[in-house]
């Protein structure tokens, strides 16, 4: 299975998600390649479209691994657990939240239209255009859990196995078109994987 572009996976991601239609979803993007997804999937079925503006805070040693996540409004989510057994440092931890927040304040300014909208009481569609690892996609989960929606779905058109088992522990419904064992990258399911520039995705959000 192969999608022509991100647009196209959107529409066919949106067919598995109508059941969500009566509850005027917030779909929220995770920039880049995941807010064309969500313009798709929520011009098919009604609510509203965002962005999760979030950043993962890895590991100095092992940025993969994330010890916690940074979300807007200064939210931090830690993960407990590998702070805990890696034995970082507070110091070691502060120069990659400092780091990772420099860059969330450039992504506000450059990516974010208005106000965020607020996720509490909500039925919220999370959607990426693909998860290889699960850890964006995770640290994602947990900044808008934090937010108290009524019911978080993750959705995206592709993952391999290992993400996909990862992801459905942290939100209520997961929802992926198509799980290959052998993914080695998520661009490997798109004809048109090209690298979105901001104003693509300013457009679609605006």
């Amino acid at each position: 299975m192969v999608y022509p572009d991100r647009a196209a996976a959107g529409r066919a991601l949106a067919t598995a998600l109508e059941h969500l239609r009566h509850t005027r979803p917030l779909v929220l993007g995770l920039p880049r390649g995941g807010v064309p997804v969500a313009a798709a999937v929520s011009t098919a079925i009604g609510g509203e479209l965002d962005v999760l503006l979030v950043r993962k805070l890895g590991l100095p040693w092992q940025p993969e691994l994330a010890m916690g996540a940074l979300g807007e409004s200064g939210l931090v989510v830690l993960n407990r657990d590998v702070v805990d057994h890696s034995g970082v440092s507070a110091e070691a931890f502060d120069e990659v939240e400092r780091a990772e927040r420099a860059e969330l304040r450039r992504r506000q300014a450059v990516l974010r239209v208005g106000e965020p909208i607020p996720l509490a009481r909500r039925t919220v569609v999370l959607v990426d255009d693909g998860i290889a690892t699960g850890a964006t996609v995770v640290a994602a989960c947990r900044v808008a859990r934090a937010q108290r929606p009524d019911r978080l779905v993750v959705a995206a058109p592709v993952s391999s196995p290992e993400a996909a088992r990862r992801v459905e522990r942290e939100c209520d419904e997961f929802v992926c078109l198509w799980t290959p064992a052998d993914l080695g990258g998520v661009g490997m399911a798109y004809s048109d994987f090209h690298q979105l520039g901001d104003d693509e995705v300013i457009a679609l959000l605006r």
